[in-house]
Parts: C-alpha cells; sequence; structure tokens
C-alpha cells in the first residue's frame, strides 16, 4: 500500500506546478473567451417564435459583458468568476411589437449555484401565461438536471452499497475515493497525457486504491476480529488523512478539468449543458452493466451471496476475499467516474469536493437500503431529482442540500430499513 500511495503523491507532486500555472488569472477583459462560467438563456415570444439580434448585458463590479441572441434565440455571456451579476435586456433593440411580459423584472440579479451555466429566462407578451410556461420549463430543466445528478451520485453509491454489503462497513473515506477520479485526471492531464488516456488511467488508478485500501488496511483489520465500529472510525480517520495529502499536493484553489465550459443547447423543451448530457447517458450505461454482471454472471452471483452469508459463502466454495477485493477494486473505479462526472457537473477540481456530497451518497444508500445495489440506485435519483427541485420551489441555493439530511432523518425514522432494504432483528 505504501508503495502505491507513494506512486499516486508522485504524479500529483509532478503535477503540482502545472497546476498552479492553470490557476484562475486577473478578470480579462470581456471579449477574452476563455471564461469557463457562462450566463445564457434563449429569447422566445409568447407565441415560443425566437427573438434575434437582441442585446442582453451583464454586469459584477468592473466587468460588462455582452451578448447579442442569435437566430434561433439563444444568446450566451462568458463571465471570469461564479457570483452574483445584474442581468439586463436592452427593450430598444426588441423586434417591433414585442414587449416584455408585465411583472417582468429588468435587470435583474441572478447567483451562480453549483453550476458554470446560469440559465436566465425573460418572459414575453402576456405576463402571466408565459411566466407559468416559464415556470415549467424550469421544472422540466430542474427534473432532467436532478436525473443528471442522480445517476452520478448513484455510481459512487454502488461502489459503498457494494462495500458495505459484503464487508459491513460504512466507509467515510468514500468521498475522497471519489476526489481522486478527479484529482488523477487533472494530473494526468497536467503531464500532457492525451484527455482520452487521463480519464483511463483516473480509473485504474481509483481500483488500484480500493484494492490498496483492502489489501493493507481492511483485509487485515477483518483478520484480526476488529469490529466495525472501531474499523468506521478508521474509515474517518483515513478520510482526513487522504484529504490534506490531496491539499498538499493538490493546493486549495479550484482546477478545471479540459471541456469543461459546455454553453447549454436546447433539446426540445429542455436546456442542458452536453458535459450533463455525457454525464446521463455515460451514467446510465455503467449502471446497466453492473446490473447485469450482478444479476446475470457468476460473479455476480457470488457477490449477491457473500453479501448475503459471507459464512454460508465460503461454506459453498466462494473465495470471500477474492470476491471482496473485486469489490473494492469495482468500488473504487465507480467512485472514481463519479468523481469525474462531479467535477464536470459542479464544475471544478477541488481537495475536498468528494465530502461536499459524502452526504448525499448515504442519503441516497440509506433511503434505497443498506447493502441493496439497486435501492442505492433509487436512492440516489431520488435523492438528485429532490435537490435540483428544491430550488425552484423557492429553497435557497446555499441550502439545498440540507434536503439530503432530511431524507435520512425521516427514512431513519419511519423505514430504517429503506425502500429496498429488509427488516432486520438487532439484539
Amino acid at each position: 500500500m505504501g508503495a502505491i500511495s507513494a506512486s499516486i503523491l508522485a504524479i500529483l507532486l509532478v503535477a503540482a506546478p502545472a497546476s498552479q500555472a492553470t490557476s484562475p488569472s486577473p478578470t480579462p477583459s470581456p471579449s477574452n473567451q476563455t471564461f469557463q462560467n457562462n450566463i445564457s438563456g434563449f429569447l422566445r415570444d409568447d407565441t415560443r417564435a425566437p427573438l434575434a439580434d437582441v442585446t442582453i448585458t451583464a454586469k459584477k463590479g468592473d466587468f460588462t459583458g455582452t451578448a447579442k441572441s442569435t437566430a434561433n434565440g439563444s444568446w450566451n455571456i462568458g463571465v471570469p468568476e461564479q457570483g452574483t451579476y445584474t442581468v439586463e435586456l436592452d427593450e430598444s433593440t426588441l423586434p417591433e411589437g414585442i414587449a416584455l411580459a408585465e411583472g417582468q423584472e429588468n435587470p435583474r440579479d441572478v447567483t451562480f449555484s453549483q453550476t458554470s451555466n446560469l440559465s436566465v429566462i425573460f418572459a414575453f407578451g402576456k405576463g402571466i401565461v408565459v411566466q407559468q410556461q416559464d415556470f415549467g420549463q424550469n421544472l422540466l430543466n430542474r427534473l432532467v438536471a436532478g436525473l443528471s445528478f442522480g445517476l452520478l451520485l448513484a455510481l459512487a453509491s454502488v461502489g459503498l452499497s457494494l462495500i458495505f454489503g459484503t464487508t459491513g462497513l460504512t466507509n467515510f473515506a468514500h468521498g475522497e475515493m471519489v476526489t481522486l477520479g478527479a484529482v488523477l485526471v487533472f494530473a494526468f492531464n497536467a503531464l500532457g497525457l492525451p484527455f482520452w488516456l487521463a480519464i483511463l488511467l483516473a480509473l485504474l488508478g481509483g481500483g488500484l486504491f480500493g484494492y490498496a485500501q483492502d489489501r493493507g488496511l481492511w483485509r487485515p483489520l477483518r483478520r484480526r476480529g476488529t469490529g466495525l465500529v472501531p474499523m468506521m472510525i478508521v474509515s474517518i480517520g483515513l478520510a482526513l488523512a487522504v484529504r490534506y495529502v490531496i491539499q498538499f499536493y493538490f493546493g486549495g484553489a479550484t482546477q478545471q478539468l479540459p471541456y469543461a465550459q459546455s454553453p447549454e443547447i436546447q433539446l426540445g423543451p429542455v436546456s442542458i449543458s452536453p458535459n450533463n448530457l455525457w454525464s446521463l447517458g455515460i451514467s446510465a450505461v455503467v449502471i446497466a452493466l453492473i446490473g447485469i454482471v450482478l444479476l446475470k454472471t457468476r460473479l455476480g452471483k457470488a457477490t449477491r451471496a457473500v453479501a448475503d452469508n459471507p459464512a454460508l459463502a465460503a461454506a459453498s466454495g466462494i473465495d470471500v476475499d477474492s470476491v471482496i477485493r473485486i469489490v473494492w477494486i469495482t468500488g473504487g473505479m465507480l467512485a472514481s467516474l463519479g468523481g469525474i462526472l462531479w467535477a464536470y457537473y459542479r464544475p471544478g477540481v477541488t481537495f475536498d469536493m468528494g465530502s461536499a456530497i459524502l452526504l448525499l451518497i448515504f442519503a441516497g444508500v440509506t433511503l434505497g437500503g443498506l447493502g441493496t445495489v439497486f435501492g442505492a440506485l433509487i436512492g440516489s435519483i431520488i435523492v438528485g431529482i429532490f435537490v435540483e427541485l428544491t430550488t425552484v420551489f423557492g429553497l435557497a441555493a446555499d441550502l439545498k442540500y440540507v434536503g439530503a439530511l432530511f431524507i435520512m432523518i425521516v427514512v431513519l425514522l419511519f423505514r430504517p430499513q429503506g425502500i429496498l432494504g429488509r427488516r432486520e432483528r438487532v439484539g
């Protein structure tokens, strides 16, 4: 484990100068096209016809950015940093006969929240009807974003659920396994490797880290008969150690992965960024493959047998230690993939990004049922959609993750076994 950890730290150390070189620079001029954050939208009148050549301005402090809507009504303003901006539509540039809806605030203040693409909608025509349409469109957009976020959470939750199911361990270091995936992609990319190769090596690195944990730490503790509560405490210590080792080599600044800038596109009534669309598709395919493996292959049946009863599985000729080792490797790779997609969803890579969603991961696993893979999938999707929808109904963006804690409390009070979990008698 020491040699493997040293190798990973060496990679981060070599990449450290590159990370410093890519740290955010002072605010560039509005004409600079390399901004990582965007304010965008679509201008359509009350008949849904696009409005072209309309001027929109975004201001924050000394920064002013301007854009004109295109033929399909889309507009995009790159901004140097996240925060609160004043967005104003120049009504003098609207086509003849078109006016903002009654009660439409212009200019208006808008604030970024956990995304690099902030969508702003202006209502035109008959105010109350258009506002209802805008609410419906915003609700639909948040549902799609919630599904994408939920599937992203499911990647990490499925790994955590597999580990809990086969070992009984509640692993608080799982958040750092999520972080490691994104950090390794940044490190390998900083070394000049092709992007696809950086992702592949990061996934292998996540699996290697999972293997190293089991071989060097958890397997010896299991053989000594260490209780689950002491092992859980060890996992908390491991999480803190790995987190701050990553911070030491990676730094405390937020870094961006390649292709992080992706203005939203319109797919029918839904506005979504290409990165979120890719995330949704990749997560769905990977989770489907995991489900097929668990249900249709000998390895999957052996994994479910170990999760159900390790002693009986061992008596049936199943190599329990080998199954657990494969579960740790798989869990590490899934967590790494989830971390890479989370870096694009946030966006950005930070040393504590995994711990930021650890509560959501636990909420998904708890809601679905501890130790049940398909329960973790269902629970994570519910949590992801719930978190995104809270902002539609007026909850402050900074408080939306509190909903995950609320879900955990309700589930533990009324259905401790979760949606797909089974009742167990203790004592």
